[in-house]
């Protein structure tokens, strides 16, 4: 390692216990460095552009860097010294409920951008240097980003840096420090501007209802049905791209085959083609007409496509074997689409890598949907990662998690920390690791490329191994464009229907979406009898609802929301004089009442204070089928969905029991009341119905009877 070196002589004095760069100095001198990292190749203080790849550690992280070209010439060394400090001190400086006191190298990356915008604005009004800046200056900044015609997000982020520079005062000299007074005297963000960012749901839109479930349809397809004949497609073509004389090449110097071996090997594959009714490979060429594929033959024969203009060509020629059209790889077609074969034709050598991105794409989809796990910590999965326990009847997956991950000192983990407790998943999810893991040998189960032959670029910059968030949107893409042509070629109707809003998907947006299902459709079918209220259990009260996992707040977020508008209903059937019986009746109109006035206009800033006020017993309402649940876990009867005091818990409306003191009824709820009496009565009246069900069926009209006549005397009554 190069030392750092003092100040020149006529320089600032550096603040006690802060190193100051001399032009070799690593940029990333203190930083934790990837194993495989070239120590030759880090990047030196005196470059002007410092590459931190080196310092990332997700695997689905592209190259990033630090490019100070682009800061203008007067601020540009001051401006390496000062992020080099915010890369290399400890405690460079203490931000508003920052987390720690080191910022994480991707907070550096994004506040590159912000805080350029400031140095250009600064040098078009003639300031060189950080200690020129004044309290009036700040002002007419402030009022420069107010007015710029940018999202509320970059003006918060460009104010954010203004502050983090003003915060580093205590490791730059005083040449580089801002007046000592804090930028607009301390105000917040919300204060400056006089509004807030835009709402996080906003920016994380959710996947419309019928999109998501066809998308989920068709991926559970793959990875079900037509799962085993990619697979062997894929090793096929595998072994077959093994033996392509340039690949070989690359491996091993290749020998000429010995004479007459050559015309052996073609005229035994031409008798296997003849004994089972085979075809050879063929292609369209560019005039339009059906070709027999050289190169494909080479590979099968293990030689150079030369072969055609050889007497071993000539015999294939001459064979009178039909020529197909295309390379088609020996597996058959056993997987089923509605009772058929899910295509006509065996896969062929050119679809096989194909077909096995797309398959790699649709477990993509039920892992990084159903799993609630976050789109990062799905792409950073390795082999291996899930297990079976038996005694717990549960399907676990390990793995890291990054978002939170801090050390003792509240400084991010750059590579992460496994998570303490295990995602909780169902089968299907179970079911796409194992495909994945037959897919490709790679250690990671989402490698940027599934073929081990493809080899990486020459660059020298650091491209992670897994995909990126980037190229998994591309994935999602070809994956609905595949669907919807098979869809019109077999002229089918279930196509992954477009977005009203046209909206590109992207995994970020999964996590949100299964928190709006599990919540909106709870009884939905999801596919091949994956229910969401068992994603609901699984999710929500096994090891993956731990709040360490943040898919809690997500779904919290959700829940208010439904629980905000289902109140908005009740409030207003209320006034407009709807009638509620039952042992709960006053403890339900109370909760509205009280709930309205306190809830009315209220604005959430975040997940977690959703996940906080849902613990508040006036949001305790559930509706069900011909009853309403006024939540009262003491008392409630049935098996409740999570512990006594979790914000989340739920009553099972499934499970609901006649003489629960939590049960409400409103005149909503008689209507299905009322229409469950009439069947029973049109069912009683068969003559033929068994003794037993006859029975049982009187006893529940008279149930319902008595539950009729209670809410209509209690109208009375009133």
């Amino acid at each position: 390692m190069i030392a750092t070196s003092p100040l020149p002589v006529d320089a600032d004095v550096v603040p006690e216990g802060t190193e100051w760069p001399g032009p070799d100095a690593l940029v990333l001198l203190h930083r934790d460095l990837r194993a495989e990292t070239d120590l030759g190749r880090l990047s030196r203080f005196a470059d002007d552009r410092w590459d931190v790849d080196p310092a990332v550690f997700e695997e689905h992280i592209s190259s990033r860097s630090l490019n100070f070209a682009r800061i203008p010439a007067a601020f540009r060394q001051d401006t390496k010294h000062y992020f080099w400090q915010l890369l290399n001190h400890s405690s460079p400086g203490i931000m508003r409920r920052a987390n720690g006191g080191r910022p994480a190298i991707a907070t550096i990356l994004s506040a590159f951008s912000p805080f350029k915008a400031f140095l250009v604005w600064l040098r078009r009004h003639d300031v060189t240097s950080f200690d020129q800046i004044t309290p009036q200056l700040l002002d007419a900044y402030l009022i420069a980003v107010d007015e710029a015609t940018i999202s509320m997000d970059r003006k918060y982020r460009r104010v954010a840096e203004v502050r983090r520079l003003w915060s580093t005062r205590g490791v730059l000299p005083a040449r580089m420090r801002m007046p000592a007074t804090p930028p607009w005297g301390g105000a917040d963000s919300r204060e400056l501007f006089g509004r807030m960012r835009a709402e996080r749901e906003n920016r994380t839109p959710r996947i419309g209802e019928l999109t998501m479930q066809h998308l989920l349809i068709w991926a559970v397809r793959f990875i079900e049905d037509f799962a085993p004949d990619i697979l062997a497609a894929h090793a096929e073509y595998l072994e077959l791209h093994s033996q392509d004389i340039e690949h070989r090449r690359l491996k091993e110097k290749v020998e000429r085959s010995p004479q007459g071996e050559l015309p052996s090997r073609m005229s035994a594959y031409l008798d296997q083609l003849r004994e089972h009714g085979g075809m050879l490979p063929g292609r369209v060429a560019d005039d339009g007409t059906l070709v027999i594929d050289w190169r494909h033959v080479a590979r099968i024969l293990s030689c150079a496509d030369s072969i055609r203009k050889r007497s071993s060509g000539r015999m294939a020629i001459d064979s009178g074997i039909p020529v197909a059209d295309g390379a088609y790889l020996d597996p058959p077609i056993t997987g089923r689409l509605d009772g058929r074969p899910w295509r006509q034709t065996r896969i062929t050598y050119l679809e096989a890598p194909k077909l096995a991105r797309l398959l790699s794409t649709a477990c993509f989809i039920a892992v990084a949907y159903l799993s609630g796990a976050r789109p990062g910590e799905v792409l950073n999965l390795h082999r291996g990662c899930v297990e079976y326990d038996k005694e717990g009847d549960l399907w676990l997956m390990r793995g890291l998690f990054f978002k939170n991950a801090v050390d003792s000192d509240g400084n991010k983990l750059p590579a992460g920390a496994l998570r303490r407790d295990p995602w909780v998943i169902v089968k299907i999810v179970a079911q796409a690791v194992n495909v994945l893991e037959k897919l490709h040998p790679h250690p990671l189960l989402f490698p940027s490329k599934i073929e081990p032959h493809h080899r990486r670029s020459s660059s020298t910059k650091r491209h992670g191994n897994a995909r990126t968030d980037s190229s998994i949107a591309l994935d999602l893409a070809a994956f609905v464009t595949w669907v919807n042509d098979e869809c019109r070629r077999q002229g089918r109707t279930d196509h992954i229907p477009p977005e009203d809003n046209q909206r590109r998907l992207a995994a970020s947006r999964f996590r949100r979406t299964l928190a709006w299902f599990i919540r909106r459709r709870p009884r939905g079918l999801v596919a091949a009898s994956i229910q969401y209220g068992h994603v609901h259990t699984r999710l929500l009260q096994g090891y993956a609802g731990s709040y360490e996992s943040g898919f809690p707040d997500e779904y919290a977020f959700e829940d208010w929301l439904y629980r905000i508008e289902i109140l908005s209903e009740d409030a207003q059937a209320l006034d407009e004089g709807e009638h509620v019986s039952g042992p709960a009746s006053d403890a339900y109109r109370h909760r509205i009442h009280a709930a309205t006035r306190q809830f009315a206009g209220h604005v959430l800033t975040s997940d977690r204070q959703a996940l906080d006020l849902l613990g508040n017993p006036l949001l305790q309402i559930h509706h069900g089928k011909g009853m309403t649940c006024v939540l009262d876990p003491a008392q409630a009867a049935c098996r409740l969905r999570g512990t006594i005091d979790d914000p989340l818990v739920t009553p099972d409306l499934d499970d609901c029991r006649p003489q629960c003191r939590c049960i409400a009824r409103t005149d909503r709820d008689m209507q299905e009341v009322r229409q469950d009496y009439r069947d029973l009565v049109d069912m009683t009246d068969d003559p033929l119905a068994p003794s037993i069900r006859h029975e049982r069926e009187l006893h529940e009209l008279e149930r319902l009877r008595r539950i009729i006549t209670a809410h209509e005397t209690e109208e009375i009554d009133r």
